[in-house]
């Protein structure tokens, strides 16, 4: 699987350098994204698998939080203070807000800690949002097997009506083309054509015949084989 990517938006350079060096001691690394609050509506990213965002100015929350809000991804908003904090809850309710220790308070372990804290809860958006995307891709896939298993159903439900139909037009296409001085040459070529194209549905299904028994055979030997295993296991005990 592809990196995760990590979009941080933050007009503090130091805050950014320390959140990627935080992430550094994680089994795994994301590629990160930094922009500043001005350069984010000209340099916008289209994909990404968690946004952080640090405390901007207010002429700068809806330009940048609007868009990361209607991507449905993951988005963590680092406060500094409580109106802030208000705000973001009432217009952009996905937004997780984590509070950010003033600079001037802030001690190695205070520092230490909502860094961890960022991280693992950041870390953790990108495993659930990906596991989410695989169940949705799971989810279409089966979908789209069950609709090819329907039309397979409906194939084997109609193939004898399929071969019945062909056997008229081959067992028709013969006897017309048993009378040679009866036909033009033009039409003589037409039935001819008819013929073949009918001969060549009749060779698609008997392939499809013979792919379902060697399907249902493989079927029973996997039935067999973990009969086998089954009872080998069980035996072992």
């Amino acid at each position: 699987m592809d990196t995760p990517t990590v979009l941080i938006i933050s007009d503090d350079a130091e805050l950014s350098r320390r959140v990627t060096a935080r992430w550094q001691a994680e089994r795994t690394v994301p590629t990160f994204t930094l922009l500043s609050g001005e350069l984010w509506p000209r340099f916008a990213v289209d994909a990404f698998d968690v946004a952080i965002v640090d405390n901007l100015r207010r002429d700068l929350l809806s330009v940048v939080l609007e868009p990361l809000h209607s991507t449905g991804q993951p988005i963590f908003f680092l406060c500094h203070e409580g109106t802030t904090d208000r705000l973001i809850r009432d217009r952009w309710p996905r937004v997780t807000i984590l509070r950010r220790n003033p600079h001037g308070s802030e001690n190695p372990r205070e520092g230490a800690a909502w860094l961890d804290t960022l991280v693992f809860a950041a870390s953790e958006a990108v495993h659930r949002s990906r596991a989410e995307a695989r169940a949705r891709a799971a989810e279409t896939s089966c979908a789209a097997l069950e609709r090819q298993a329907t039309l397979g159903r409906y194939m084997l439900e109609m193939r004898h009506s399929l071969n019945n139909a062909l056997t008229s037009v081959l067992g028709n296409s013969d006897l017309l083309l048993l009378e040679p001085g009866s036909l033009s040459a033009q039409t003589r070529a037409q039935i001819e054509t008819i013929r073949n194209m009918a001969l060549r549905i009749h060779e698609i299904m008997q392939r499809f015949s013979s792919l379902e028994k060697e399907m249902n055979v493989a079927a029973q030997q996997a039935g067999t084989d973990a009969a086998h295993l089954y009872a080998s296991t069980s035996a072992g005990r």
